[in-house]
């Protein structure tokens, strides 16, 4: 028993259906490129809501012509499975869906701005893509905004035309985890599960810092009572003792100025002495 001629087969039906939106992927190429963090000794390459990216660079060497643009996919790394390449431009996932449907696409870049080259020496920056950068860009369609959360997160590159059709695509990277922070009342500060070690240093500190307070006060106190108190008057000026001061007048000539007593001139009488 033959199929009806003039109605078609549901199951025929199918059938063309599943090759027809089969048919881009069947095109679509494998580049052998798995996207990483970036191998440059760089601060904060991976963040609590950013992490940096190799630039793709060449990976799309010989499958892209210059009107092609390498699209990031971003995903959480057990919603990447899911992931359906888009078809058309207004299919591109914005960044709010990441919440909703665990993926969005972002960083779009044109091949000039990947060149071949390494042009770090000329731009004076490493060659990466921060990805979760920008602050300020919660209302534009394809935001490159911070991370929500941890993750982990996987991510490819894909290859689209003009009319946002796919042409090329990476393998997905492994799981991309952030950094977390601590909250403060998280934070151990008990002494008794600190090391040995550090319960030693910190003793030593503090005898070095009782120490020099101590000779701090010291000196400080030498000081203060030299100024308080003065030094013992010298024996001239104690009372019960005088010392004169002989010298030369001008009228007097030399050899009668020897014979005057100690403390004496013509005319005056002697100085009285201070002694009891």
């Amino acid at each position: 028993m033959g199929l009806p001629w003039g109605k078609p087969h549901l199951g025929l039906q199918m059938l063309l259906l599943a090759l027809n939106c089969l048919r881009p992927s069947l095109s679509l190429e494998l580049v052998p490129y798995t996207p990483q963090i970036t191998a440059w000794d760089l601060e904060g390459k991976v963040t609590a809501t950013t992490f940096s990216l190799e630039q793709p660079r060449c990976v799309f060497d010989g499958l892209a012509s210059a009107s092609d643009t390498v699209w990031l996919v971003v995903a959480f790394s057990n919603a990447s499975r899911g992931f359906q390449n888009p078809e058309t431009l207004a299919d591109i996932p914005a960044s709010p869906q990441l919440l909703t449907d665990g993926h969005y696409m972002t960083l779009p870049l044109s091949l000039d701005q990947l060149p071949c080259d390494d042009r770090m020496a000329v731009s004076g920056g490493a060659p990466v893509l921060r990805v979760g950068h920008d602050h300020g860009c919660h209302q534009q369609p394809f935001c490159n905004a911070p991370l929500p959360g941890p993750g982990p997160y996987r991510v490819k590159f894909l290859l689209m035309d003009t009319r946002g059709s796919p042409r090329a695509e990476t393998k997905w990277s492994d799981p991309i985890t952030l950094h977390q922070g601590k909250t403060p009342g998280s934070i151990d500060t008990w002494p008794g599960r600190r090391s040995g070690s550090m319960i030693v240093i910190t003793s030593v500190l503090s005898s070095l810092a009782s120490l020099l307070l101590l000779a701090f006060l010291a000196a400080s106190t030498m000081r203060f009572s030299s100024l308080w108190w003065p030094e013992e008057a010298p024996e001239q000026l104690r009372i019960g003792s005088f010392m004169g001061k002989r010298y030369m007048t001008h009228h007097i000539p030399p050899s009668e100025a020897a014979t005057l007593p100690v403390g004496c001139e013509p005319g005056l009488e002697p100085l009285p002495s201070l002694s009891p």
